[in-house]
Parts: C-alpha cells; structure tokens; sequence
C-alpha cells in the first residue's frame, strides 16, 4: 500500500470532480436562491425565445468563490466516508437524518435552514476526530442517498433502505468507495445502506480497481480487478467490458469519447449518475491512458451526459495509479479545500491534509 498512491486517489477525484461542469452548478448553490432561480428564468426565456445564448452559473453582486474551479458533491462525500469510515455505516448515515419532531434539535419546517424530507439540516459543530458529526446548514444529496436516509428515519435497515429505493443503481456508493479502496476494505456494507444492484457491483468494482492501483501503480491490473469484480450477466458487467474493448479501439482517451457515448449512452434517462455507464467509462479511460489523469480527466468530462461522476471515478482511479506527483500542480491549490455545497460541515475541511491524516505511517 503506498501512502503517495492514496493522496493521489483523493487529489485525483478532487480534480476531476471539479472539472466536470457539473460542479459549478452544485457550488451555486451557496449562493442566494434567487440566483439560481433567475438562472432557470434565464434558461426558460432563451427557450421561449429560441435563443442560442445559453447561461451559466452567476454570482451577480454575490460572493465569486463559490464559481471558481473546485471539488463539489464527490469530493465532499469522499472526505464525509474517509472521516466516518470505522464507524457502522448505517449509524454514520443516521447522523444526517433530521431529528424526529419534538426532540432537540428539531427546526421548524420554515426554517431556512431545514433540509428535504429525511435528510438532516446539521447544527453548529463539525466532524470530530472520531467522524461523528454535529451540524451546519442543510445536508443536500443524490436521490438514493435522500431516500437512504427517509428509509433509515421509517426504520428500514440496510440492505433494504437501498434496495427500496428508485435509485438503487446510482454511483453514489462508487464514489464513496474511492475511499474504502484506497485503505483496503470491503465497501459493501457501506454501498448497501444507499444502493443495490448495480450500484453496489459499482462501489464493489471501483473499491477493487483503487485498491490495486495503490498497491501496484498499475491501471491494467486494476482495470482487471475491477472486471473481476463484475459478473457478465449484469448491465454494469456487459458495459464495462464494452466499453474498455471499444476505448481501447479507438486508442487514445480523446478519440475514445464518441466511441464510449455510442457504446454506453441511449440518451434517453433524465439522470446522467448510473453506476452502469459512469464505471465503465472510469475504468475505459484508466485503461487508454495507462493510468495517465492528464489524459484521461479531460476525456471524461467531454461525455457531458456522464461529467456529474465520471470524471472523478476517472481522477480517483488514475490518480491512484500515478501518485500525487503525477497530478497537475496547478490543480492542487483549486481542488484542496472543499466547499461545504452538499455537506456543509466540511466548508474549508483540507482534502489533501485529510488524505495526509488518513496515509500517516503508510510510506
């Protein structure tokens, strides 16, 4: 296990989450409501007007931090799993669940800051050195991680409260395991507290592919351990290995993107967050590159359909097959200190200094 291999899977998730376009979206929101509500009029009018001037996230006479490049919703629940990571997965998720009413700690359904129905607006504290959370403002988070955590609020326990779940098959889990994979664990308790299927075959594939390129350095062999990781009668199984034949074809990350939008996406679902189609193309970009994230990142952002994960599980895997010196030095600095758009306790948590704490005594 290298320590530099396991500061790079977290930089390298950091990067490519971020440079998705995707993220600045989530990082609007700390700003007011109301500009992102005059975004959506502004989207609405270039409609009705058929208008080929398109917006993009604004902060108008707001703060401009929150819109310059940096990690969002991945990086954020990496570090969110990275800190909690010993602890029984689902009591960790119970922490993000609003108190019962009538119980300390309640806010009133007109509060500003209380959360969707089942997911907790946190208090005043930060993580604590044990990963136990406290609070600050209003959890936001993927479809199967919200129903996950209505789920847990009902009583109904993993695996159930991610099996009975619309979003069974989403890559939330995968993200997560980023961080189960870097230290060697098993991610599947943790992946079936929010996801099954699919989604938890993806978390199982990705934990499997980052554990072998922090070991070896290798994006063949982790490539393989993920595919392994993969039976072939499942749709996530059939598009990786689809996917890595026809990137692999095509011979280059770039000249892959056409190759990989044909082989994977219909185009057709509103939701561009399948395990099914974002893994694959991780693990077929990990693979055309040779582990390179300069090459692979970019690619992976191109498949705009896919850009909310894809580039970081891309950015997760190369970055553990080349090391933290092999991240571009000019993303370090944007891509270190997080946001706190989704998890807001976290706002100003170092990502590399996390990913130190987490390697100390690992050379």
């Amino acid at each position: 296990m290298s320590g530099d291999r396991i500061r790079g899977a977290f930089a390298g998730l950091a990067v490519g989450d971020a440079a998705g376009w995707p993220a600045a979206r989530h990082r609007a929101a700390l700003h007011a409501p109301w500009s992102r509500r005059l975004y959506r009029e502004l989207d609405a009018f270039a409609e009705e007007h058929r208008v080929t001037t398109l917006p993009v996230p604004f902060a108008l006479n707001q703060p401009v931090a929150p819109l310059r490049v940096g990690p969002s919703d991945d990086a954020e629940w990496l570090a969110w799993t990275a800190l909690t990571i010993d602890r029984p997965r689902a009591e960790a998720f119970r922490d993000l669940i609003d108190p019962a009413p009538g119980t300390p700690g309640t806010r009133a359904a007109s509060d500003p800051a209380s959360g969707p129905s089942g997911v907790r607006a946190v208090g005043d504290a930060a993580f604590g050195s044990s990963g136990a959370r406290a609070g600050g403002g209003a959890v936001r988070a993927r479809i199967s991680v919200a129903t996950a955590l209505d789920n847990l609020a009902k009583g109904v326990e993993p695996p159930a409260s991610g099996h009975d779940n619309p979003h069974f098959f989403d890559d939330a889990a995968a993200v997560r395991a980023v961080a189960f994979g870097a230290l060697g664990r098993d991610p599947t308790r943790d992946a079936e507290v929010t996801n099954a299927g699919d989604g938890v075959l993806g978390a199982r594939a990705m934990a499997a592919a980052v554990a072998e390129a922090v070991a070896s350095g290798s994006a063949v062999n982790a490539v393989e351990a993920a595919l392994a990781a993969l039976p072939d009668g499942t749709a996530i199984g059939h598009n990786a290995r689809l996917a890595v034949k026809a990137a692999r074809a095509a011979g280059d990350p770039f000249a892959a993107v056409p190759a990989l939008d044909g082989a994977l996406l219909d185009h057709v679902y509103s939701y561009g967050v399948g395990a099914a189609q974002t893994v694959p193309v991780a693990l077929a970009l990990a693979a055309v590159s040779g582990g390179e994230l300069g090459r692979a990142v970019p690619a992976a952002a191109c498949l705009a359909a896919l850009a909310d994960s894809a580039p970081a599980l891309t950015g997760a895997l190369t970055g553990a097959c080349g090391g933290f010196g092999a991240v571009p030095e000019g993303w370090i600095t944007p891509v270190r200190t997080l946001a706190g758009c989704c998890l807001p306790d976290l706002a100003g948590l170092d990502l590399i200094e996390l990913a130190n704490d987490v390697t100390e005594g690992i050379a």
